[in-house]
């Protein structure tokens, strides 16, 4: 008998009259003021975290923390920033809310959770929206830097086109066309040292300096230094071998360059998800100590 009655009672609290509560699950008003909390401790935990770094680094070579450290470190700093700033966000949330009556308390917790969670999907595009543009510039400067070196490391001997004007792929071809049996010391040193230019620069892109273009660069320096052949070839073989280094440093500055922007990528896209959770477990507790009984 009394198992019915309460099976029935159950039934009748279930169904209810069919008027739907006025007050929303939703608290907007503590929603927003645990996202600006949050978003404000963001930008101090990211200042303070900003000069740590600055005084990690040195701009002398074999000085300051190495790029694994500092790597590290930024990781670690990201999910140190989510962690206080969600928490603290989602907390003032839970504790700012206001009492729900008549609710279970499984659904007041997942209230409380749902509320923590959506303070930091606020403060998350605030900030997003207010610092995106930077964050945005400074990754695709990144991804632009690392294939700009890259295309540069193809073609390391175009830097000294600077001084004999802009590589033309074409300019090699119309060299060829053009090119003595012998050279000879008459021409004028600008167009020298731009003809010179183009065939390492097609060279080096295509892997190597070919052994046609090697023999007439040696008569070229030798014609024009007074070199015999032999120390010609030899200063050009070393030349190239000069350039083909610094090419394959700066193909692997580029993969280094690429590696670190993925790392930040996950280590931000990981340190979000623990702010997630963070401001949902702070929430559920700022709301359960605002419902403890006073004494």
């Amino acid at each position: 008998m009394d198992d019915a009655v309460s099976n029935a009672r159950l039934r009748q609290a279930d169904t209810g009259s069919g008027v739907e509560s006025p007050v929303s699950a939703v608290s907007w008003p503590a929603i927003f003021a645990g996202a600006f909390v949050m978003a404000a401790a963001t930008l101090v935990l990211l200042a303070l975290g900003s000069g740590i770094g600055l005084a990690m680094v040195s701009p002398w070579p074999g000085s300051g923390a190495s790029l694994t450290t500092f790597g590290i470190v930024t990781a670690i700093g990201l999910i140190v920033v989510q962690w206080l700033s969600a928490g603290l966000g989602g907390y003032v949330t839970g504790r700012l809310r206001t009492k729900w009556t008549n609710v279970h308390t499984h659904e007041v917790f997942f209230r409380d959770t749902a509320n923590g969670l959506l303070a930091w999907a606020l403060a998350t595009v605030v900030g997003a929206f207010m610092l995106g543009s930077a964050t945005s510039a400074a990754i695709g400067t990144g991804v632009h830097a690392a294939a700009t070196v890259a295309g540069g490391a193809a073609q390391g001997a175009a830097g000294a086109a600077a001084t004999a004007g802009a590589f033309d792929p074409r300019g090699y071809d119309i060299d060829t066309l053009f090119r003595p049996t012998q050279p000879n010391a008459t021409a004028a040193s600008t167009d020298v040292r731009g003809e010179a230019t183009r065939i390492l620069a097609k060279g080096l892109a295509a892997g190597d300096v070919p052994a046609a273009d090697r023999t007439y660069l040696a008569q070229l320096v030798a014609a024009h230094t007074g070199l015999s052949e032999p120390d010609a070839q030899r200063r050009v073989d070393d030349v190239i071998a000069s350039e083909k280094t610094a090419a394959a440093d700066a193909k692997k500055a580029a993969d280094t360059a690429r590696k670190a922007a993925t790392a930040l990528s996950i280590f931000t896209a990981l340190s979000m998800v623990i702010g997630a959770f963070c401001a949902s477990v702070a929430a559920a507790l700022g709301g359960r100590q605002r419902d403890e009984p006073a004494y």
